[in-house]
């Protein structure tokens, strides 16, 4: 029997929601010129003031859930540009997730396709890794035997839709090894060591950027840090808190501190920025949780980005050994604007010989990825591409440094798709490059 024949009220998440949260919002409109939607439409509701006064209205009982509120909730790209632009301090992040959950909870969006598609992803695949793993596994496979390849070549995919043919185009290659295969359990520091830390893979990062976990374990151990990075890890949930499943998030949440206990570290590091900003607020998401909220609070203090950690701990400089390089640098928005880091990676950058950075113009401006969405709103996803790569093409660097994995693949297959002699890269490799070819130098002399 359903919930509305026993007359019980459906959830709203947005009106159980800390109502200063929701009112905060002074409809200044600086917000406007920073989001890109409202940029690139000119439309009000395409605006964080826009969605604001949307979720206001049904908090306030003015409005009830409908498609074109929950179309506008995922039509915005969540990448925080306007809490960066915001002098109220409004907790957009806070607002964002919560919308989604009340689009998810009214049902406005189900179809037999979707649920089927969010029961498999959301709910079943990223809830236990070793299931990703084994699908990565089969990928690899495929792509291994050159069977994707074929497929491409045959002709076939001229019979899929073209929105088909577009996700398949958007495929990756898969590393040839997972994290748990290139880094040990524990990884002693290289010297004195003065810190213990504890390394998350997380999910789409040991798929694709397996190499970037074991550069960042390499360059801790070289900064005089113990490793500790265990095989089996867990989805951080910043997929389920984005796509409206909070609960899910909350498991997973728990899971983490669990394996994780943020009192056994002196950090627990995030290469990742889109899960760096959402691991840093466990405290706000399971705060009506009273037997994990205090470790809660104790996790949000420990976990670091491994830039803002290297920076804290002082970077020990590579040998002057590296190669000239010119690179130039596109900050992931939940690294720039969820997290504030916005210094550290351009220091971290600084301190590799040899390298000269040159500014990227709208360096903080999404580049369309935003977790998933470049696959639910491609058209968009594909004008922010657009833009993004004709700044990097203006400084004429041949290296742009990313530090998320959403970013790292958007402009890797964007520069792919435009035949663009382009290395896209995070800036721990570059920092791990300069120590192994001074580390190559030195034994050459030996």
């Amino acid at each position: 029997m359903s919930s509305s024949a026993l007359n019980v009220p459906r959830q709203s998440h947005l009106k159980d929601l800390d109502f200063s949260v929701v009112q905060q919002c002074m409809h200044c409109g600086l917000c406007l010129p920073v989001c890109p939607t409202y940029a690139a439409t000119k439309v009000e509701r395409h605006s964080p003031r826009g969605r604001i006064s949307l979720m206001r209205a049904i908090a306030e009982d003015r409005l009830e859930p409908s498609r074109t509120f929950a179309r506008e909730m995922y039509f915005c790209l969540g990448c925080l540009a306007c809490m960066s632009a915001c002098p109220a301090g409004v907790d957009y992040a806070q607002l964002f997730e919560h919308a989604r959950a009340e689009a998810e909870a009214s049902g406005v969006l189900r179809s037999p396709r979707r649920n089927l598609l969010r029961a498999f992803a959301i709910r079943w695949l990223f809830m236990d890794l070793r299931r990703l793993e084994l699908l990565g596994r089969g990928l690899r496979l495929w792509q291994e035997l050159g069977l994707e390849g074929l497929l491409r070549r045959s002709g076939l995919l001229k019979l899929l839709p073209a929105r088909l043919r577009e996700l398949e185009a958007l495929t990756p290659d898969l590393e040839p090894q997972f994290s748990a295969d290139l880094i040990a359990p524990l990884t002693p520091a290289r010297g004195p060591k003065n810190y213990r830390v504890a390394m998350l893979t997380g999910c789409a990062q040991d798929l694709f950027f397996s190499r970037v976990n074991r550069d960042t374990v390499e360059v801790l151990a070289r900064n005089g840090c113990e490793v500790v990075t265990p095989p089996e890890q867990l989805c951080c949930g910043s997929l389920h808190a984005h796509t409206g499943e909070l609960e899910l998030a909350r498991q997973l949440a728990r899971k983490q501190i669990d394996q994780f206990p943020p009192d056994q570290f002196d950090a627990i590091i995030s290469n990742a920025g889109g899960c760096g900003s959402h691991l840093k607020h466990y405290e706000t998401l399971l705060a009506g949780d009273p037997r994990y909220r205090d470790r809660a609070a104790i996790w949000d203090r420990n976990i670091k980005d491994i830039h803002e950690w290297l920076i804290h701990i002082g970077i020990r400089p590579p040998p002057d050994h590296a190669p000239p390089q010119v690179v130039t640098y596109h900050e992931s928005c939940h690294l720039a604007h969820g997290q504030k880091i916005v210094t550290q990676p351009r220091r971290l950058l600084a301190a590799i010989p040899n390298l000269k950075l040159v500014e990227l113009p709208e360096s903080s401006w999404c580049c369309g990825s935003a977790g998933i969405y470049n696959l639910i709103q491609p058209e968009m996803a594909g004008q922010l591409l657009d833009r993004k790569l004709n700044h990097i093409r203006s400084t004429g660097a041949p290296i742009v440094a990313t530090a998320n994995p959403g970013c790292l693949l958007q402009l890797i297959n964007g520069a792919k798709q435009r035949g663009l002699n382009l290395r896209v890269v995070h800036p721990i490799t570059l920092l791990a490059e300069a120590y192994r070819a001074g580390e190559a130098s030195r034994m050459k002399v030996e």
